[in-house]
C-alpha cells in the first residue's frame, strides 16, 4: 500500500512536470517531423500519466514504451516505468528505469528518491548517497530527511539521525509521529 502511495504522489508530481515538458510554440508554418514527435511524445505522456491514475500500469507501461520511441531521452517515461515496476516489487527494472531517467538528469530529485527507497534495506549506503542528493537540491524535504535519519538510526549514529529526525519535522511538523521514539 505504502508503494502505490508514493506512486501516487509522484503521479502528482509528474503533473507538474507536465507544464515544464511541452513542444516548441507553434508558428505560421506546418510543423516540422521533430516538432510533431514532441507533440506526440507530450500527448503520449499525458495519456500515460492518466493511465497510471486510473491503475491500468500495463496499459500505462505500453504507452510510456511508445513514448520512449519517439524521445528515448524521456527522464519522465523512464522514471514512471520505474514507478510501476517499483510497484510490481520489480526491483531490478525499477532501479534499471530510475538510472536511466538519472542518466538524463542527474539531479531529478524524484528519481533519487525512489531508487534510495528501494536501496534502503539492501544498501544503505548508496540510498544515504542519493538521499543526500535530493536535500542538496531541496532541503526542505521532510521525507528525505527522515529517511536518511532512519538510515543512521540503523547504523547506530544517533548524532547524524538525531539532526535528520530534527530537519525532518523542521520541515514538517506532520512526521513528528513517524520519528523514532528515542529521537522525538
Amino acid at each position: 500500500m505504502g508503494l502505490f502511495a508514493v506512486a501516487a504522489v509522484t503521479t502528482g508530481v509528474m503533473s507538474w512536470a507536465i507544464h515544464s515538458y511541452s513542444a516548441a510554440p507553434p508558428d505560421s508554418k506546418a510543423p516540422s517531423s521533430a516538432d510533431k514527435n514532441l507533440q506526440d511524445a507530450d500527448t503520449l505522456l499525458q495519456a500515460g500519466i492518466l493511465q497510471q491514475r486510473n491503475r491500468d500500469f500495463a496499459g500505462a507501461d505500453r504507452t510510456y514504451r511508445r513514448l520512449l520511441e519517439l524521445d528515448p531521452q524521456n527522464k519522465f517515461a523512464w522514471y514512471n516505468l520505474g514507478v510501476i515496476a517499483h510497484g510490481d516489487s520489480r526491483v531490478a527494472d525499477a532501479r534499471a528505469d530510475y538510472d536511466k531517467a538519472l542518466k538524463i538528469d542527474p539531479v531529478f530529485p524524484s528519481a533519487l528518491f525512489n531508487e534510495a527507497l528501494l536501496l534502503e534495506s539492501s544498501d544503505p549506503d548508496r540510498a544515504a548517497e542519493l538521499l543526500k542528493r535530493v536535500i542538496a537540491g531541496h532541503p526542505k524535504d521532510a521525507t528525505a530527511h527522515l529517511h536518511l535519519g532512519r538510515i543512521w538510526a540503523q547504523k547506530n549514529r544517533d548524532d547524524k539521525a538525531a539532526d535528520e529526525f530534527r530537519r525532518a519535522v523542521a520541515a514538517d511538523p506532520s512526521v513528528r509521529s513517524q520519528v523514532p521514539e528515542e529521537f522525538r
